[in-house]
């Protein structure tokens, strides 16, 4: 398939050849327009010239190009990727940054740090677009987007379910929640966002433990209220299953293979295929696989642990045991409110529509906001301007510059937000870009494992 100069593709299309099916190079041509919902994956085994006529090596099974044109524009959905052979994109054409991971061989012009020369130099420059990555959660079989859409109605039911719809258009296909965000609304608003989706192609989390309603069994991790519990987050979320359910919190009121059977018997039953938990210590995780492995239960596979560049309190423990038994991270907060975003300047006051202000503020890290912590922050931002990146890209590439951590969990309360969070995935980061970030943050940075289980508000500088 090949679009043409002039031609618009409609938003929903997906343009894909065959690597057998076509002896042209497939691609964007002239001043086509390929939107930002469009997908343009191509390629072509038998083909030994590109579209200019020039040779080519053969290619073999996998190999995908695609060719973009002169003024030609690729919106951030699209898809292009390569590996022995890359066409080119030809000068002035328009790759947004979100799209792309631009590289170059002998051949080209190299890129510059920043990108500005993707539209100006006089030779195409190489392109490779890797889109969002999906890694392994722990030693099972799932996979979750390297980023995943945190639901908790950052401020109405409206955004949020816009910003879940946003979260698919950019390739995210892993949701989290919980039965007690925003009352229970979250998961409400999340399954209404996903219907019509194909179940098959997202990874839907929820979590129990906190409570959910007057009543004194309407919280924990009591068999009675996990199987109540799981049963309304069906309903809510309206699907027959969840891909990965956490315990939220540990419950101390509760025996603790008392927990694990109710689990283990909701993996039986079709209802929930993963485990999980969120902020348990390693001591309280390690208790958990010893007793699973006694009496034979499904295992935990994953952790939601509160992680970012400003508070790295499972490095300690909660990591190298994880790494030993198989359990992933699935961070939360990895942009620590916001703050690493470098919205919150040092010596000015919070912006009104932040979450540091207003009714609000009572769950944000206040502490954060202190002239040290800020400037600090503020001194990583030319870090992240010399990757080609946002600081918020920079501050996800952190966190999942991890092996162990397998998802980032971002939150939203706009869509727009969304295409910036989602192109950190696939960032990768140098040994000595990861040296700066650590010496200039070192002294505002908490690692005390005692600090398990958190919440936002804990952090506090120095």
């Amino acid at each position: 398939m090949y679009v043409f100069g002039s031609e618009t593709v409609p938003s929903a299309n997906v343009l894909v050849t065959d690597r057998n099916c076509s002896p042209d190079v497939v691609g964007v041509s002239a001043s086509a327009s390929v939107p930002s919902a469009a997908a343009c994956c191509v390629t072509g085994a038998s083909q030994t010239t590109d579209r200019c006529g020039q040779p080519k090596p053969t290619l073999g099974s996998g190999n995908w190009v695609c060719s973009v044109g002169w003024s030609s524009q690729v919106g951030s959905r699209a898809v292009l990727v390569s590996h022995a052979w890359m066409s080119g994109v030809v000068v002035q054409s328009v790759v947004p940054v979100c799209s792309a991971i631009i590289v170059a061989d002998d051949s080209v012009a190299p890129l510059n740090a920043d990108r500005s020369n993707v539209n100006r130099t006089e030779r195409p420059a190489l392109i490779a677009c890797v889109g969002m990555q999906h890694r392994a959660v722990g030693r099972s079989g799932l996979r979750v987007s390297e980023i995943a859409c945190g639901t908790w109605i950052g401020r109405t039911e409206g955004s949020a379910a816009a910003v879940a719809r946003a979260a698919l258009d950019h390739g995210i296909t892993t949701f989290d929640t919980a039965d007690a965000y925003a009352a229970t609304r979250a998961e409400v608003v999340l399954g209404k966002a996903l219907a019509g989706v194909r179940r098959e192609s997202v990874e839907i989390c929820t979590k129990v433990f906190a409570p959910v309603g007057p009543g004194r069994n309407d919280r924990g991790l009591s068999r009675k209220h996990i199987m109540e519990a799981a049963r309304a987050s069906l309903r809510r979320l309206r699907t027959d299953y969840i891909d990965l359910y956490c315990a939220h919190r540990f419950d101390p009121r509760t025996p603790l293979d008392e927990t694990l059977i109710a689990f283990d018997d909701l993996v039986r039953q079709g209802k929930v295929l993963y485990l999980g938990v969120s902020e348990w210590t390693a001591a309280q995780i390690a208790e958990a696989l010893r007793i699973a492995a006694d009496l034979g239960l499904d295992r935990i596979v994953a952790n939601q642990p509160q992680h970012h560049m400003l508070w790295r309190v499972i490095e300690a423990e909660i990591v190298p045991l994880c790494q030993r038994e198989g359990i992933s991270q699935l961070a939360w907060s990895p942009l620590a409110q916001g703050i690493l975003t470098g919205k919150y300047p040092p010596g000015a006051p919070p912006p009104a529509d932040s979450r540091a202000v207003g009714p609000a503020a009572v769950k944000f890290a206040s502490g954060a906001l202190s002239y040290d912590v800020l400037t600090r922050v503020a001194r990583v931002a030319p870090v992240a301007d010399e990757v080609g990146c946002t600081l918020s890209q920079l501050a996800l590439a952190w966190v999942l510059h991890n092996p162990n951590v397998s998802s980032a969990i971002v939150g939203a309360s706009r869509p727009e937000q969304i295409a910036e969070t989602a192109a950190a995935s696939g960032v990768a980061l140098a040994d000595d870009v990861m040296a700066r970030i650590d010496e200039i943050l070192d002294p505002v940075v908490e690692r005390d494992p005692a600090r398990t289980p958190s919440q936002p508000t804990d952090y506090r500088a120095g």
